[in-house]
């Protein structure tokens, strides 16, 4: 089977908005970077869609970049909207909700 062609997108001006389509009932995702020292992923949340409580074993940046979500870490609850940022420490209990249908860029810091 041939390997999978990796996207490249250096160097290029980008409006993340763009690189995902909402789409009835689902979650959408795509990965923009991938390395050793971390992940970038652009999310798009139909609304009532949503990642239940979970944990991850990196430190991650979610910055919201269309609509508004809230997002839950260690059981406090953190109203987010278009252009909002919060770091979500590693190894922390933390969740996802759509209040409207939403957009995010997920960084995941490898340590």
């Amino acid at each position: 089977m041939p390997e999978a062609k990796k996207e490249n997108l250096a160097e290029q001006v980008i409006d993340p908005r763009d690189l995902v389509a909402y789409q009835p009932g689902s979650i959408v995702s795509r990965m923009l970077v991938y390395t050793k020292a971390g992940t970038i992923t652009i999310f798009a949340f139909d609304a009532g869609e949503g990642l239940s409580e979970h944990t991850a074993p990196y430190d991650a940046v979610l910055q919201v970049i269309d609509g508004e979500a809230l997002i839950t870490i260690a059981g406090k609850e953190y109203p987010m909207k278009t252009g909002d940022l919060i770091i979500m420490p590693a190894e922390i209990p933390h969740a996802v909700h759509t209040v409207t249908r939403f957009k995010m860029m997920l960084t995941m810091i490898h340590a």
